[in-house]
């Protein structure tokens, strides 16, 4: 699959203190490839590195040294052509206050190069995407914080970008608005098959939206890989408990779908499965196949938090 990002051996750092101050590392040569038409999560704690590395792959700002490609340029040499075909949207949402949710677009429409019937078409789609037909009149002061963060998404669509760079798109919102913004990212994705390259501190947000996530910690990737990869690579996992009655000697537990670990006890075994959800069905039935009466069974999820913590040890 083509490469949407490539990134090399990536360095940046920023002066601190105004005469003898040294210089602060902020991201230390990071590796990074992102594919094309997928979700990818950059995660880490605040102060990681995650909106400076984001920054320069929007063009923002420009790194120390390394090779970063964005559409296949070099985001220092062809940085303007980049930029018509990305857009980013960050979670602290900002517009002129006094103009309303159309005003504001229209305004960011102009910016954007679009006119005529084109910018009011573009406008208008971006209104209804993001559900905002009912505020459009309203002025960005007296929205809602999760109808600005809306109102953030639908000025990043307006130039339909092949990359959509989201920095903590759910950042202070409610569990609820927040579940309603990740449903429409991960509907503009699949329904637009564009790239989205999201930073977040969030263990659920990005275990939820992305295909693949980097652990970025003090400027470094820590590990790289799917949700279910990184339980892998640590051997933590999903928990599946099952209480049995049966001499489980015959079965070879280790080639059961998905099963990373296991521990048998008295009429007990623990599995530990990459997830619990996929695997249940399978694992039983290999179970009930070798004559294993299965009397309960229990399970315990792991979040990527767990996984997080096992890496920064």
């Amino acid at each position: 699959m083509a490469l949407a990002v490539r990134v090399k051996n990536l360095w940046k750092s920023f002066r601190s203190g105004w005469f003898w101050g040294g210089r602060n590392e902020v991201l230390r040569g990071i590796d990074l490839d992102i594919e094309e038409g997928r979700i990818f999560g950059i995660l880490g704690p605040n102060g990681a590195g995650k909106t400076t590395l984001l920054s320069i792959l929007s063009t923002l700002l420009l790194p120390d040294r390394g090779q970063i490609q964005v559409l296949g340029m070099d985001v220092v040499k062809r940085g303007n052509r980049i930029r018509e075909r990305i857009n980013i949207s960050s979670g602290n949402a900002n517009f002129l206050w006094s103009l309303t949710v159309k005003e504001n677009l229209t305004f960011y429409a102009m910016l954007y190069g679009l006119g005529g019937t084109n910018r009011k078409k573009r406008v208008e789609e971006a209104i209804a995407l993001f559900e905002l037909g009912n505020y459009e009149r309203t002025p960005f002061d007296k929205l809602s914080t999760g109808m600005k963060q809306r109102l953030a998404l639908a000025k990043s669509m307006l130039n339909r970008p092949e990359i959509l760079f989201l920095d903590e798109p759910t950042v202070g919102l409610d569990p609820q608005v927040s579940l309603k913004i990740r449903d429409q990212i991960a509907d503009i994705q699949r329904e637009r098959d564009i790239t989205i390259v999201l930073s977040t501190h969030n263990m659920a947000e990005a275990e939820y939206l992305c295909d693949r996530i980097a652990f970025l910690k003090s400027g470094e990737i820590l590990t790289l890989g799917t949700a279910h990869e990184l339980k892998r690579s640590v051997r933590l996992g999903d928990i599946i408990t099952v209480h049995y009655k049966g001499d489980l000697r015959s079965i070879r537990l280790e080639k059961l779908p998905g099963v990373i670990d296991f521990s048998l006890s008295d009429g007990r075994c623990e599995f530990v499965v990459d997830s619990a959800t996929r695997r249940m069905s399978a694992i039983l039935q290999g179970l009930w196949g070798a004559g294993i009466a299965v009397k309960e069974v229990k399970t315990s999820e792991t979040n990527l938090e767990e996984v997080f913590l096992e890496f920064a040890k």
